[in-house]
Formats: C-alpha cells, sequence, structure tokens
C-alpha cells in the first residue's frame, strides 16, 4: 500500500470510528449537507455505511443549477432523497421589497440579514429535535476556520453537539476519496470554483488564494462565514477526541 492510500485509508477509519460514536451516543444526529465536495465525502461514508443519520440540505433559493443538480446524482447514485429546507418565502420577499434583490452587497450587515433569512433560520429548524449534528468543515478552508476540533457544544444552536469528521483533512485528501470511490461531486469545481455557496455571493477561486476566497469577495476574509457555523464565544471546543 502506497503512503497516499494509506494516509486516506487512516483518515476514513477515523472518520468512520467518530461517526459510530455519534450513531451510539448522539442519537437523533443529522448531517448538514451543502452539497459541496466535502459533504459529498461524509455522504458516501455515511449512506455507503448505513449510518442511522438523516441527511438535509437548505435551498436558499439563488444557488446554482449546477449545484440542484446534485440532488438528483445522489439519488441516483445512493437511491437516497436528501431532504431539503427553504427559507420562509414572505421573509425573503420582505427583505427584497425593503432592500432590494441584491442588497448584500451593499454592506456586511445586509449580507448577514439575507444568510440569516436564507440560511440560518431554515438551519434552526432543521436541528429541531436533534441531539447532535455533523458538518463538513475544515481546518484549510479559510481562516475563520483554522481552529476548528472534532467536536463542539453549538451554545447558538441550544448547546446541541456539533461533530467536524473531516477537520484535519486537506483538500488533497477529499479529492482522492472522491476520485477513489467515484463519488458524484457539483461540476462546478471543474471551472475554478474551490467553495460554493449561492450564485450571485460566488465565484472562482483565485489561484494562490485560499478555498474560500471567492465567497464574499467583496468582503473581508476574517468575516467570511454566514452564520451557520458560529466562531469561537459561541462554542465550546472539546477538545479531547477520546470517547466522543
Amino acid at each position: 500500500m502506497n503512503i497516499v492510500n494509506f494516509r486516506l485509508n487512516s483518515f476514513v477509519k477515523t472518520v468512520l470510528d467518530a461517526l459510530n460514536n455519534i450513531v451510539t451516543d448522539y442519537k437523533p444526529a443529522v448531517f448538514a449537507s451543502s452539497l459541496a465536495a466535502e459533504d459529498m465525502v461524509l455522504t458516501d461514508l455515511i449512506l455507503r455505511n448505513n449510518f442511522d443519520i438523516n441527511i438535509f440540505t437548505l435551498n436558499t433559493g439563488r444557488l446554482h443549477s449546477e449545484t440542484l443538480n446534485m440532488l438528483n446524482k445522489i439519488y441516483l447514485t445512493y437511491k437516497y432523497k436528501i431532504k431539503v429546507y427553504y427559507p420562509l418565502n414572505s421573509e425573503v420577499n420582505n427583505y427584497i421589497f425593503k432592500n432590494g434583490i441584491n442588497a448584500f452587497y451593499d454592506s456586511v450587515q445586509m449580507r448577514k440579514k439575507c444568510c440569516y433569512i436564507r440560511k440560518v433560520k431554515p438551519l434552526k429548524k432543521a436541528l429541531i429535535g436533534n441531539k447532535s449534528w455533523i458538518t463538513g468543515q475544515r481546518r484549510t478552508q479559510s481562516i475563520t476556520r483554522s481552529n476548528l476540533v472534532l467536536k463542539e457544544k453549538d451554545i447558538i444552536h441550544n448547546g446541541i453537539i456539533k461533530f467536524n469528521p473531516l477537520y484535519n483533512w486537506l483538500e488533497k485528501d477529499i479529492w482522492n476519496y472522491i476520485n477513489t470511490y467515484n463519488v458524484p461531486y457539483n461540476t462546478l469545481y471543474d471551472n475554478g470554483y474551490l467553495s460554493i455557496g449561492c450564485e450571485p455571493c460566488t465565484r472562482p477561486t483565485e489561484k494562490g488564494k485560499d478555498i474560500r476566497s471567492g465567497r464574499w469577495w467583496w468582503e473581508n476574509s476574517n468575516i467570511k462565514e454566514c452564520g451557520l457555523h458560529v466562531l469561537d464565544g459561541k462554542l465550546i471546543r472539546i477538545k479531547s477526541q477520546k470517547g466522543i
């Protein structure tokens, strides 16, 4: 076995152990998928190994068609239907009426308000009744995620336990898994997108920049979060990885 495969197998085993512990001790558990490459790795691991973890995604109403097409790809590959949560039409329409359809370009405050309506509130609904939620976040995605650990207590979301099983995976690990196991992925990655969000807020990543630099590119790099994943002070990082 070469070094690359040994590394991948070791990483996969660690994630499978984490998922097994989650379904043993932290059910009901849900996986919040953005349908990105990282999340497709977790989707494959969850569905291929029949873990009792429900998977959902958030349709903001402004996603790329390529992203929405992932729902069909997942069904065709795994015969699994991802549950989709939507923002309230009344809140979206009120935001647009008062501020304009693309008001998120005007200020960080307006952008975060849009994210709150289209992402954060639907997430809160999706997490109701669950003991834990799983994400595809990784440390190397951006400066705002550099201190990620496997397990966190999310104070913002009523103290729910949050798991980031891929927190220490590198970009090359993600694509090694996808290529090794023929996992479906968003074709926007083939066009230079390294992080994919809503269509008007995402563009291809410039060479040499961090992965999430194509997200909200008009803002400072240290504030590039939408509110789904809170920063230090809104969660308790549980640094021990034993007995999760």
